[in-house]
């Protein structure tokens, strides 16, 4: 039974203030960007007598809503793009967290309002046409310009929420359902330009028209540009190839990458990037892994756990080996701490990013605590880097192996199924307060650990987290 070790109570170090302006910026010019155009489209269906029409007949009624279920719809739809295009004015804004969570929700309420558009115009010029429904949908794809493209790409953006779904995700290889959807950018590039042909409130006045095209390239241009053009121009620049592989723990490896500049790339520990190794069929697919050290010496380093094809091929990677790069990501750095100490928490694959950030935060020692939550001992990831900042850097480490608590603190192992969560972090920091909790693991994982982070009394502000999943 592994035993908790409050670290040593010694005097809390001076942390460098950093300076909140430049991210505080770039979150209020994000946060504007979306408010001032989502009310910019509000305002296009009330300029155009949608309020009014609601106030008409039944199925003047029906076409203004279904009208503003689809701008509402074709806006969030964008955001969508622009959101996961990497765009430097939302990544340094939201976080790639929030950024995940936000694209989770505004694909739930595009695709809803999507529906609703539909079905609300159908019903509304059925009502008009005297028709039943059916026969006016008909109508509508086969005799109205843009609506056949528009089916299929609802019938991808079908596709690839319903996929997307947790249930079913869990039923596909992660590459499977990230190729399923890329489908959305099509769906999207299908379902929207038939607005240019039939849609009124698109074309009823030039700052309308201007509006939707400038949207339109601008979510077009992103994607080219940040998800292609600028992660191509930096693996060239860079040059990255791997220089070492080796086995981390029983079901773990590393990669170690040697390349030119790369002190110029900007990653600083706790971020990731999305890797893609050009060792022959498959190479397109892309994984999110995060640093695993500290980056030093135009050298980088992953660790990552063999869960599935994509993982296994990392074992195999010869020396040499060209890689591709987008990225650097995230907001899980050194820059958001606050405290004077360093709580670490980690599960599996998430124990890398905290410590390439234990090698390069300023801590005294045991002022910094990492805690590391695996199946087995001997599954453990970056073993010889942890028992070296415990020898070097006086960081208290606490294992906690072992299969997991079916009662209790579900984040826990069974182990210690009669300790609570709060107790375990107030027994290893009791001086809470004073530090700043890094947690990095399977979501659910994370929600139970900030749960009771948040329970035992650290502040929200300081517990930083960083998810890869949609």
């Amino acid at each position: 039974m592994v035993t908790l070790v409050p670290p040593a109570r010694v005097r809390p170090t001076a942390v460098r203030r950093r300076s909140r302006l430049a991210p505080g910026l770039w979150r209020f010019g994000a946060i504007l960007a979306l408010w001032a155009t989502s009310l910019f489209v509000v305002f296009l269906w009330v300029a155009g007598g949608g309020v009014d029409a609601l106030a008409g007949g039944p199925a003047e009624a029906l076409d203004s809503a279904g009208r503003l279920t689809g701008l509402v719809a074709s806006n969030l739809l964008l955001y969508q793009v622009l959101l996961m295009a990497r765009v430097p004015l939302f990544e340094r804004g939201f976080g790639r967290d929030a950024i995940t969570r936000m694209h989770r929700l505004v694909g739930f309420w595009s695709f809803t309002l999507l529906l609703a558009h539909i079905a609300l115009l159908v019903a509304g010029y059925a009502v008009a046409a005297g028709l039943d429904p059916l026969t006016q949908l008909w109508e509508f794809v086969w005799d109205y310009p843009g609506m056949l493209l528009a089916t299929a790409g609802t019938g991808l953006l079908v596709l690839v929420t319903v996929t997307s779904i947790r249930r079913a995700r869990r039923k596909l290889r992660y590459e499977s359902w990230h190729l399923l959807h890329l489908y959305a950018y099509l769906g999207v590039g299908l379902a929207v330009p038939h607005q240019l042909w039939t849609g009124a409130d698109f074309l009823s006045s030039p700052a309308a028209t201007a509006y939707w095209w400038m949207l339109w390239v601008t979510a077009a241009a992103s994607v080219i540009v940040f998800r292609i053009a600028v992660p191509l121009w930096r693996s060239i620049r860079h040059d990255l190839r791997v220089a070492e592989v080796r086995p981390d723990g029983t079901s773990g490896v590393s990669v170690r990458m040697r390349g030119r500049d790369v002190s110029r790339l900007g990653a600083r520990p706790g971020q990731f990037l999305v890797w893609r190794f050009l060792d022959g069929p498959g190479w397109s697919r892309g994984h999110p892994l995060s640093l695993a050290a500290a980056p030093r010496n135009d050298e980088l380093m992953i660790s990552a756990r063999i869960v599935g094809d994509g993982t296994s091929r990392l074992s195999t990677l010869a020396s040499g080996t060209r890689v591709l790069i987008e990225g650097p990501y995230g907001g899980m750095t050194g820059d958001r701490r606050t405290g004077a100490k360093l709580l670490m928490i980690g599960a599996g694959a998430g124990v890398a990013p905290l410590v390439a950030l234990l090698e390069s935060e300023a801590y005294a020692p045991g002022e910094a605590t990492l805690i590391v939550r695996d199946s087995s001992p001997d599954e453990a990831l970056r073993r010889d880097a942890v028992a070296d900042l415990v020898r070097t850097r006086g960081v208290v480490h606490v294992g906690l192996p072992g299969h997991r608590a079916s009662t209790g603190a579900p984040w826990l192992p069974a182990t210690h199924a009669a300790w609570s969560g709060p107790d375990v972090f107030r027994h290893v920091a009791p001086d809470l307060e004073d530090y700043d909790a890094f947690v990095c693991g399977p979501a659910a994982w994370m929600d139970a650990v900030c749960g009771d982070l948040r329970t035992a009394g650290l502040p929200a502000s300081r517990i930083h987290t960083e998810s890869f999943s949609i």
